[in-house]
Formats: structure tokens, sequence, C-alpha cells
């Protein structure tokens, strides 16, 4: 491998050459806090999106998916505290106002302007709030904005999501930026939450959406914190061509975007993960041994969703027979009594049957709060896996009271 990934320290969706961002506290959240966010190119971009499986989808979603059809776009537009969803025609009418007010103000085409909304359903914006919070970032968006963008969609999140990478090869470099939000209603069905990412490459909108795919299956489509799937759901690839490099789908180039962004994806789930909602545990559940990659990927989920395996990792129990029952209804035909399970690298379960094995040494790994529960079905050799978290008794008090939360 002629070329190196390199994680920039604090870097996020501006770290890339060309782009701007920023955050306002526009009065959509009754907290005050930054509700609006804006990131903008100095370029037309590549772009590509990969949006939720929910047959609800937001108004502001179901816009922004109408206008990257073209495989272009320049600047994203995100608020958080209100979903803009089960809005109707007006919700419609309002993100398409949205993207056409930035557009005027920034010289863009309308299309190249993509909302995004995120918060309580079933509330319309306040459009008001909306533009006079436009108006007041548009004119200070800058290279140190990033930060803001990401606070600004913020929910129930309590830290920021942000990162980035600078691929280097052959004399040049390239650059990789992300900012997610997401703590609760996160179930893999698309690539869960809100997240864009930002690339100074020049790529072509085929190779976007190509790259983009298959990084969201291998890394946000592998993460379940509650089960629920976001009417909001949108993940955002826009690469403006700055750095001069450009990828070869076919070359070495390729090779290195894609790792990049796999890196760069992979890092923000276990962010996405360890915020969420009430979240002290992340575990790795991975299946190995299965007859094809269906049944790993499907035995992997279940066990991920299942709310008593979620809730014994809240305890700290290496109680197993939970992932084993979760297997055996999964769907899958399966031969438990040839399975084996690890706890790291604590054997639970031996052909069939319990393993002898120290329940305080168990107990110990799972105090800590990231470790890997390892499934060997012993029928072929197709494995996948799946990140999951606890259920713990904050998820229910956050999500009892959301809507006075964001």
């Amino acid at each position: 491998m002629s070329y190196t990934i390199e994680t920039i320290e604090s870097g996020g969706v501006t770290s890339p050459q060309g782009f701007r961002a920023g955050g306002v506290a526009a009065g959509i959240k009754k907290s005050g806090a930054l509700d609006i966010g804006v990131l903008v190119s100095e370029s037309r971009c590549a772009a590509a999106g990969v949006f939720t499986t929910n047959r609800l989808k937001g108004a502001s979603l179901l816009t922004t998916h109408r206008s990257i059809q073209d495989g272009y776009a320049q600047a994203v537009y995100v608020n958080s505290g209100n979903a803009n969803a089960c809005t109707g025609d007006q919700g419609l009418k309002d993100a398409q106002a949205i993207a056409r007010h930035i557009a005027e103000k920034l010289g863009l085409a309308e299309n190249d302007a993509l909302p995004n909304s995120t918060g309580v359903i079933g509330a319309f914006l306040p459009m008001d709030k909306v533009l006079a919070g436009i108006d007041a970032l548009l004119p200070n968006l800058n290279r140190e904005g990033g930060a803001d963008f990401a606070r600004a969609m913020m929910t129930t999140d309590t830290v920021a999501k942000f990162s980035a990478r600078k691929v280097t090869m052959n004399g040049k470099t390239f650059t990789l930026g992300a900012s997610a939000k997401g703590s609760g209603m996160i179930h893999p069905n698309m690539a869960t939450m809100l997240s864009f990412i930002s690339c100074d490459a020049k790529l072509s909108p085929q190779a976007a959406s190509t790259y983009l795919r298959e990084a969201c299956d291998q890394t946000f489509n592998r993460l379940t914190i509650d089960g629920d799937t976001s009417c909001d759901d949108t993940v955002l690839l826009l690469a403006n061509g700055a750095s001069g490099v450009e990828i070869d789908p076919e070359g070495e180039t390729g090779e290195a975007f894609a790792n990049a962004l796999n890196d760069l994806c992979s890092d923000m789930v276990l962010r996405l993960a360890h915020d969420g909602e009430g979240v002290t545990k992340v575990a790795y559940i991975k299946v190995e041994g299965a007859a094809s990659k269906q049944d790993a990927t499907q035995v992997a989920k279940t066990i991920a969703i299942s709310p008593l395996v979620k809730t014994a990792l809240h305890g700290c129990d290496p109680n197993w027979g939970r992932i084993i029952n979760a297997a055996g209804y999964s769907g899958v035909d399966l031969d438990l009594d040839r399975a084996d399970l690890w706890l790291d690298d604590i054997q639970l379960f031996a052909n069939g049957q319990p393993a002898k094995f120290s329940e305080d040494a168990a107990h110990q790994i799972m105090l800590g709060d990231e470790y890997t529960f390892r499934l060997a079905l012993n029928a072929g050799d197709a494995s996948d896996w799946y990140i999951t978290t606890d259920f713990s008794k904050e998820y229910v008090d956050i999500n009892a009271d959301y809507r006075h939360r964001t």
C-alpha cells in the first residue's frame, strides 16, 4: 500500500479544502441551543445520498432526495428540534422554501441546496425563525465552523460528533470530513441518523453513490441502539475536487478513498454508539461459521436488537442464554448443538452446552464499556457483525420526556 490515512485532530466537515460551515441558535429549540447549521462548498460537488427505508419520510428528506437525483449539490442545511415530518404539503413547501432561500442568498441553483431536519415529529417548522436564522448564519460561515455545524444538529446527543481523515499518496493529499448526530431512534435500515460527509477529492456522482452505499452497509448499517428507525435518516456525501486528486475506482486512488471513507464512517458509528441515549455499554456481536452471509447477518441482527440481551449488557450479567435464545428465534435454520460462544477470550458455551468459565471474570469484562461476543455456528464459512448497546433506565427517562428535551 503506497498511501497513508491519518486522523486530523479536531477535524470535521470543513477540514477538506473549499468548505465553510457554521451554526446558529434560531429559537427552534426551547433550550436556546444551536439549532440551524449550514455547510457550503465553494464549488459545485458530486453528491450522493442514502436515505431511510421507513415508509414515513420527513418533508425535508423528500426534498433532498428529489434534489440530489442529478448527482450534484453545493450546500447542506440542517435544523434540530423539529423533524418536519407528518407535516403534509406545508412541510414540503417549507423545505423547498428553505432551499430556495439559501440558493438565492448564495447564488446557487435551488436543487443544489439540500434541506435536512431532525427532532420532534408532527410540528410545522417556525419559518420566520428559520429564515431569520439562515440570514444571520450565512455571512458568518467559515473554515472553523464545522464544530458549530455539528452542534446545531444535536437533539438528545450529549456531545457533538465530527472527525476527518487525510490521505497522502504519491506526494498528493485529499481529505474527508464528517459530522453526525444520533443518540436514539437508531436502527440499521439504511444508514441511521444524520451524517454529512465532505471531501475535496474529485469523483463522479456514480462513483460517489457506489462508495457511499458500500461504506454505509459496512458501518452505519451495522449499528442498533434501540431498534427504532427514524423518518429523517440521511447520509450525504459531497465531493468538490478542490484538492485536484481524481479518484479512479479501478486504481489505487479508489482503494485509498474507499478505505478512508470506511474508516471515517466507522469512527462516526462508534461515536454514535457511545453517545446513545442512556448508553453505558457498547458490544460487538460477531457471528461466524454461518451457512451464508444472509444467515450470519440475520442472527447477528436478532441478537443485537434483543431487549433481554441489551438489559443484560446494562447489568453486566454474562447471561449467555439470552444470546443463544435470540439466535434460536432469528428465523435461520440452525443447529445450536454445534455452536460455541465467547465473551472476548472467555468461552461461555461449547458444542451446545455450558462451558466452564469464571462468572466473576466474565462480569469484570462486562464492567468495561466495550467488548465482543463471538458466536460460532460451525455450519459454513460466512460471517457478519453488528454493534449494539445496552438499555438503561435513563433511556426510558429520556424518551418518556423527549419533546421537552429537544
